[in-house]
């Protein structure tokens, strides 16, 4: 919370300062109401004395315009600040999550990085919001209607100041049990936002497999338990309004009896009972919006700390700084545009099996390694490293003999094009999709689809400019990759890597890309990921993987020859085809 109050809120401190002056004049307007109202009722009215009736009536009129405009002007203000902060807080929590490494989404969950952008920066906000509204009025209002009720009668105040140790007891006993609850609701809120995520995306899954009521079940059983999470921290939340109406009734009724009794001994006037009355009422609406104002603090501390677990956290700029690599071994010898020298990785930190396990190849400029394997073999995770989404435990990765961790990670990562597994489609035109900011025109664009063998049917979809749906929902499978490819062949990268992207391609749509690739592609070394033996076996070498091992390392042939395990898949799949 401190870094919400003391960072975000720091360049808004004068504004706030000026709005909080002006919502003070118009709460002392508010105070001088009952004053006014009970000097006229025992001082003004007896003397009948009609001018000054009308000028302390027009006083009392002055003060209540007064008020009004005073807080809404506040009121306006705190809305501009607290928009203008959680803009900024919003901006840099997505700034965050766009730089977090990999292994820091995978430990927050993606459900639980869109929950803390959207409901806990609407709590912030909510927050932001009332506190400059309540925080200043509702202490104001509570304050200076207990010094008006002492100025006016000390006994009767008595019985008020009497129930305020008990009301601050309600206050912090709720809050201290709030702010838990509230915390615990979030993460499950988190969970909940993820099987929803799930069962939409995986919709068709779930109907083709008539696992409707198996899903139906799983989301009523997250249901109830954010349902009764929140019952439980409403139901605490909730004692507090009745606890402090009873204890304020119980003063109110107090004064009412000690007042009745002060007038007929002529101690005190009826005018000052009504005022008193008023103030009482005045400083319950306080004590009530001070609680609400403790449930919404509740809720947005809870929030403020997943917040800024987010916005502390080091990101990838900061966890993988360029270092000085291991003495270059390609000494003495040519230097080849991509090496794995005896690379060791695993995802999990202390697991006994690795990732992948001492891993070395070496590509020339130009060349194509196609990688095959079990799902789970390792496949994913060598582009995963070669693009430094994650580090390597050991051994060492160069591009022309420079370790990638000695590099700076822009500038590294601007040397690939890259279509992965389940790649994104954009609610946006097939030109923007391809484009993605990069400034390029729309013949490159063009000349990118021609390449990625999908000029066809974007014709057919109407051209570049065609609006896809969100994920490319109006797509095929294939269309989907072709687009994706396109979008990685549009900038010419220096090295390009193709994770399982022609899993949807029939036969002789990729055998025609792969044509493509050679003819205006020859200069860029690629690095293809396949189930299909076609997709690989004419690559200049193949690297086949099991359980995150090198089982075998050549071309086709010699594959075919050396390697079991692979002459065993091009078997089953050439009988299948």
């Amino acid at each position: 919370m401190k870094r919400i109050f003391f960072y975000y809120l720091k360049p808004y401190y004068l504004r706030m300062a000026w709005g909080l002056f002006i919502k003070f004049s118009g709460t002392l307007m508010d105070l001088f109401l009952p004053w006014a109202l009970a000097y006229m009722i025992d001082e003004v009215i007896p003397a009948n004395q009609t001018k000054e009736i009308l000028l302390w009536g027009g006083f009392m009129v002055a003060c209540s315009v007064l008020s009004v405009i005073f807080n809404v002007l506040a009121n306006r203000m705190a809305s501009r600040v607290a928009s203008d902060a959680v803009y900024t807080i919003r901006e840099d929590l997505f700034t965050k999550v766009m730089y977090l490494s990999n292994r820091q989404a995978d430990e927050l969950t993606r459900p639980s990085l869109i929950s803390r952008l959207t409901s806990d920066t609407y709590n912030i906000h909510q927050m932001l919001a009332r506190i400059q509204r309540l925080g200043v009025r509702a202490p104001i209002l509570l304050i200076g209607g207990i010094a008006m009720t002492m100025s006016l009668d000390p006994a009767l105040a008595g019985i008020l100041l009497a129930t305020l140790p008990l009301l601050t007891a309600v206050v912090v006993v709720v809050s201290q049990k709030s702010i838990p609850m509230f915390s615990a609701l979030q993460e499950s809120t988190d969970r909940f936002v993820r099987l929803v995520r799930e069962d939409i995306a995986g919709i068709r899954v779930i109907k083709a497999l008539s696992k409707d009521d198996y899903e139906r079940r799983r989301f009523d059983q997250i249901n109830r338990e954010v349902v009764e999470r929140e019952r439980k921290a409403t139901v605490v939340t909730a004692v507090t309004n009745p606890a402090m109406n009873i204890l304020l009734n119980l003063g109110l009724v107090g004064v009412i009896l000690l007042g009745a009794y002060r007038v007929n001994s002529g101690v005190t006037e009826v005018g000052k009972i009504l005022a008193f009355m008023t103030y009482f009422t005045i400083i319950l609406n306080a004590l009530l919006s001070i609680s609400r104002m403790f449930i919404i603090l509740s809720k947005a501390a809870a929030s403020a700390k997943r917040v800024v677990q987010v916005l502390d956290a080091e990101d990838e700029r900061e966890l993988f700084k360029t270092v000085n690599g291991p003495e270059d071994r390609t000494e003495g010898r040519k230097t080849p545009h991509i090496e794995f020298d005896h690379v060791t990785f695993t995802y999990q930190e202390g697991k006994e099996r690795s990732t992948l396990q001492d891993i070395s190849f070496r590509l020339e400029k130009g060349e194509t390694l196609g990688i095959i394997g079990a799902t789970g073999s390792g496949k994913s995770a060598i582009v995963n490293l070669l693009m430094r989404f994650y580090d390597i435990n050991q051994g060492t990765i160069r591009i022309d003999g420079q370790d990638i961790r000695s590099m700076d990670l822009k500038a590294l990562r601007k040397k690939f094009g890259a279509v992965f597994q389940n790649d994104v489609l954009f609610e946006n035109s097939i030109y923007e999709n391809i484009n993605m900011g990069r400034h390029m025109t729309e013949d490159q664009v063009q000349k990118a689809v021609a390449h990625a063998r999908a000029e066809e049917f974007v014709g057919e979809k109407g051209g570049i400019k065609e609006r896809l749906d969100i994920r490319g929902a109006n797509l095929s499978g294939g269309q989907k990759q072709r687009l994706l490819i396109a979008r990685a062949l549009a900038a010419h990268p220096e090295i390009l890597i193709l994770d399982d992207s022609s899993s949807a391609l029939d036969y002789k749509t990729d055998a025609a890309l792969r044509q493509e690739l050679r003819k205006y592609f020859a200069g860029t070394t690629c690095i293809v990921i396949a189930q299909r033996i076609s997709s690989v076996m004419n690559a200049d070498h193949i690297l086949v993987l099991e359980e995150g091992e090198v089982l075998g390392y050549g071309t086709h042939r010699e594959l075919m020859e050396s390697c079991q395990i692979y002459r065993e898949i091009g078997r089953s799949q050439m009988e299948i085809g």
